[in-house]
């Protein structure tokens, strides 16, 4: 295979997945890891990828396909089989009576649907439209919906106008989400709004939890709402490189991934 012909391949491989790491790349086009670095140098010097920490990712075509990310019908698509298990891994976290918090997120979401089962009593407060709607149902649960402006397809009530509850609840954690992550800017989002609120939950919660799939690691959003040293556990699925895990670890930072399916065991 010629050099084009490879940086072709790559550049398809990451339409197809988003993000791949070094190593899916070199297990999938059969060349050494040194290869599929020099790689993604190349493309990433002429702007048709974007590198990232052990990996690379698509570039976003236009402000279209932003916006297409920023709706909450397609993240919920997006490494769906990810989240599930990030939130089943986040589930093992909560306690019966305890009270929390969930963001507006498509990571949440997948949390609040295990939720709208649960036996356990809880409180669960959410600026999320969609978790709200699931949660109501669930007579163990009390839901309260913190009141905002809602506008586009987004699932979040935007605003802080109902963000005054949180001073007069005891929050046990927070589960959040983000649009990306790094060591030096933590947990960063596109949404303003959306950050506001989150700053405020994680000055309240006695624990917080990061909800990220491997695909928003190494990369840095509009505006921080959490430092890496105020997460308490960083929970992310089996496809975070290990170097990148290794990094963080010797941060500090309690990464916790999840295990293979067996399912994905089949296709590796």
């Amino acid at each position: 295979m010629f050099i084009m012909e490879r940086h072709e391949k790559i550049l398809k491989l990451l339409e197809e997945h988003e993000s791949l790491s070094v190593k899916e790349l070199s297990d999938e086009l059969g060349y050494s890891p040194a290869t599929i670095r020099s790689d993604l140098n190349d493309l990433n010097k002429q702007n048709l990828l974007i590198r990232t920490h052990g990996g690379a990712v698509v570039k976003e075509a236009d402000s279209t396909n932003k916006q297409l990310k920023e709706d909450f019908g397609y993240r919920t698509q997006h490494n769906q089989i990810e989240k599930v298990a990030i939130a089943k891994k986040a589930l093992t976290y909560i306690e019966d009576r305890m009270s929390i918090f969930l963001d507006a997120s498509s990571s949440s979401f997948e949390l609040a649907k295990l939720l709208s089962h649960s036996e356990m009593r809880l409180t669960i407060l959410t600026n999320g439209l969609h978790s709200a709607q699931l949660l109501k149902d669930n007579s163990n649960v009390t839901t309260i919906l913190i009141g905002g402006t809602v506008k586009g397809n987004s699932n979040a009530t935007e605003g802080l106008m109902g963000a005054g509850i949180l001073n007069n609840l005891n929050i046990d954690c927070a589960f959040l989400s983000a649009q990306a992550f790094d060591l030096q800017n933590g947990m960063t989002d596109f949404s303003l709004y959306e950050v506001e609120l989150k700053k405020k939950v994680v000055e309240k919660v006695h624990t917080v939890y990061g909800l990220l799939d491997h695909s928003k690691f190494e990369q840095s959003s509009v505006a921080s709402f959490a430092s890496a040293d105020q997460i308490s556990v960083l929970i992310t699925d089996h496809r975070l490189d290990r170097q990148t895990i290794e990094q963080y670890a010797k941060y500090g930072l309690n990464v916790v991934q999840t295990s293979v399916s067996s399912k994905n065991k089949q296709k590796s």
